[in-house]
């Protein structure tokens, strides 16, 4: 079985329907404009109120906006250059007891007793430094006591 049309016949439905108007239907359309207006201008949208032919229409599917009228929005976008500021430049005030928040930070350094041979891993990224004592130089001792915690 094959799945052609029957010569003659067409899916293209091309055939204009009438609408019916009733009374009934023709009340509660007028009621529904009369809503969609109050919308409207509540919203500010005067351009979108309608009147009943048009409102008829819109319900149909058949309803063409209005074409707006030229405004500034819809002018052409011309490139007018970069901004350039009109007053000369005029340079901050520096004083002897002004504030300077930019100042370059001091390095960090080291400065105590105790000798820093390295850092350790405790768990994951707790890192703890491992120092030399006077009873080990090295601190060689430290290291193996944190490496076994790290494994218990």
């Amino acid at each position: 079985m094959t799945m052609h049309l029957a010569q003659g016949l067409t899916t293209i439905n091309t055939k204009k329907r009438k609408r019916k108007i009733t009374q009934a239907k023709m009340n509660k359309w007028t009621e529904e404009l009369r809503l969609h207006n109050r919308q409207m201008k509540r919203l500010g949208m005067h351009d979108h109120m309608m009147n009943i032919n048009e409102y008829i229409d819109y319900i149909h599917g058949q309803y063409k906006p209005k074409k707006k009228t030229e405004t500034v929005m819809n002018t052409p976008w011309h490139y007018s250059g970069p901004f350039v500021r009109e007053t000369q430049h005029i340079p901050s005030l520096t004083t002897e007891a002004s504030f300077s928040p930019a100042t370059k930070k001091e390095s960090m350094q080291y400065t105590g007793e105790r000798k820093l041979v390295g850092i350790a891993m405790m768990h994951k990224s707790n890192l703890v430094p491992v120092f030399a004592d006077e009873d080990d130089k090295t601190g060689q001792k430290q290291a193996t006591e944190i490496a076994q915690m790290r494994r218990n």
